[in-house]
């Protein structure tokens, strides 16, 4: 009796520690990620608005259909880049994922206090490389240790009468995810 309960103990706890690792091990092992889908969609260091969401045909799963998404894949190795979001009057919510799609800063409109979000992201060692006069808004992803990743921004889109264009919350217009500290700022447009 004693050894079948132990045998059971023994299969659980090993059952437990493979399922951790493989629930662990997937995301960096899976060759169809969220960086590796949107890589032929998009290009690197500008923003790409993507189509509105359907139930026959969705460019990410679980997309939802309420909001319009734009895509900027961010690489740092070049320099550090600035985003420009303008808010729109609905919602509007901008998230930072590292390469391997972990979330490391998201804000919203809310949160930001202002009708354009504007947000530096550099690494570290580019951050140490600022003057130290330089002005650097302490809310911010402010320095990342990985040169790679996304920011997803998301603006909900609104019908009827009240609705303004998606580009506007989103991906068009003056939003923007170019090289450049506040020193060498570029034109959106």
């Amino acid at each position: 009796m004693i050894r079948l309960l132990f045998a059971i103990i023994a299969g659980v706890l090993l059952g437990g520690v493979v399922h951790l690792v493989s629930v662990l091990a997937l995301p960096r092992i899976a060759s169809q990620d969220a960086y590796s889908r949107l890589t032929p969609m998009t290009k690197l260091n500008a923003v790409t608005q993507l189509p509105l969401a359907d139930p026959n045909n969705s460019t990410m799963p679980f997309m939802d259909p309420a909001f319009s998404v734009a895509i900027c894949r961010y690489d740092l190795s070049g320099g550090p880049i600035k985003l420009i979001v303008p808010v729109s009057q609905a919602y509007t919510s901008v998230s930072f994922y590292t390469r391997n799609e972990v979330a490391y800063y998201a804000i919203n409109d809310r949160s930001a206090g202002k009708k354009v979000i504007e947000l530096d992201l550099m690494t570290e060692a580019q951050h140490n490389e600022l003057p130290e006069d330089e002005e650097i808004t302490a809310a911010g992803p402010g320095a990342r240790p990985d040169a790679a990743g996304t920011d997803l921004t998301r603006g909900i889109e609104l019908r009827g009468a009240d609705r303004s264009p998606a580009g506007q919350a989103t991906g068009a217009g003056t939003t923007g995810c170019c090289p450049g500290t506040r020193a060498a700022e570029q034109e959106i447009g």
